[in-house]
């Protein structure tokens, strides 16, 4: 039998029966900390289950050759030797002091002026 088959058989009947316990007996401690120690094993398995369900997909996945896009497969638009990847430089920059911006002096107020 697979492992985690006889996993989550295993610690599905013993959340179930923990489950039954504690149920029959709400107050008691003890019962509850039963169940949620079942209830994590139970987590664990499905976790497991998870992964493995993972690990065949992405298997299945790069098996398989991934479709070229239309947009791409079409050669009449992009000229030869040519991507449609653009430059997202910025130009570069003159370092003339004649293009260069200049900050404004801060306005002194009427009192700053008079103070003087």
């Amino acid at each position: 039998m697979d492992d985690i088959l006889k996993r989550l058989q295993e610690t599905s009947q013993a959340c179930a029966k923990t489950y039954e316990e504690w149920r029959s007996k709400k107050n008691d401690s003890k019962a509850q900390e039963s169940l949620q120690g079942a209830i994590h094993e139970l987590r664990k398995v499905a976790s497991r289950l998870e992964i493995e369900l993972a690990v065949r997909e992405r298997q299945d996945i790069a098996s398989k050759p991934i479709p070229i896009p239309s947009h791409r497969s079409s050669k009449e638009s992009v000229p030869e030797g040519e991507d449609d990847h653009q430059n997202f430089q910025s130009p570069p920059r003159s370092h003339d002091s004649n293009n260069q911006k200049r900050r404004r002096p801060p306005q002194r107020s009427a009192e700053q002026g008079s103070a003087n």
